[in-house]
């Protein structure tokens, strides 16, 4: 089966004993629309905020991201198939920056995985694409330490986080933000950080 993600250049490749090989790639939001809208149509995605939406909406969402200089999406795709959506940004930039206190190197990441297949979850694949994705942001980016802002409703997201090394920080209230090409209602998250030095000691 040939690989259709071949021709496109990834910001990042590892090969990963029991996982294969997975690259990261600038997300095409006309070419990859299609399949992050089936993901996030579902009620599992609920909290990425895009259930009930058409996939030319995803599509218009990604193309107005990709105008916005601090903020990044990625396709993670594990031996030919997408496996992940991968969105990271400069927390200063955001409205995470406005509920702590942001270092430098900090970067937020907002993580969506691809429903389970057919075979069922495979046990450590979530952990082990996390630090892939771990790798490329704090190793290719250069970056010293990682946020991130699930919902505290999201409990399967807090926990898999917390199990990957992160360390729990405050609950905050991230404000609204209602501007006229994109609209976030107020949410509940349970700010979480890793430092580089606990996945890849100097």
């Amino acid at each position: 089966m040939s690989d259709p993600y071949a021709s496109r250049t990834p910001v990042h490749e590892q090969v990963v004993d029991g996982l294969g090989t997975v690259r990261i790639l600038p997300l095409d939001p006309g070419a990859d629309a299609g399949v992050i809208h089936r993901w996030v149509s579902e009620d599992r995605a609920a909290f990425w905020g895009m259930t009930g939406l058409t996939e030319r909406q995803v599509a218009g969402i990604y193309a107005h991201m990709e105008t916005l200089p601090a903020h990044h999406a990625f396709l993670v795709v594990r031996d030919g198939e997408p496996v992940a959506v991968l969105q990271t940004y400069e927390p200063e930039a955001d409205r995470v920056g406005e509920c702590y206190e942001v270092r430098p190197g900090d970067i937020g990441v907002h993580l969506l995985l691809a429903p389970t297949g057919p075979g069922g979850a495979q046990p450590g694949w979530t952990s082990r694409l996390v630090g892939v994705i771990a790798a490329y942001v704090l190793l290719g980016l250069d970056r010293r330490r990682v946020v991130v802002d699930p919902d505290v409703a999201n409990e399967k997201a807090v926990a898999r986080f917390l199990k990957q090394g992160f360390t729990p920080g405050p609950v905050v209230i991230l404000p609204e933000v209602d501007l006229p090409d994109v609209y976030l209602p107020e949410k509940k998250a349970q700010l979480a950080f890793l430092d580089r030095e606990i996945l890849f000691p100097a």
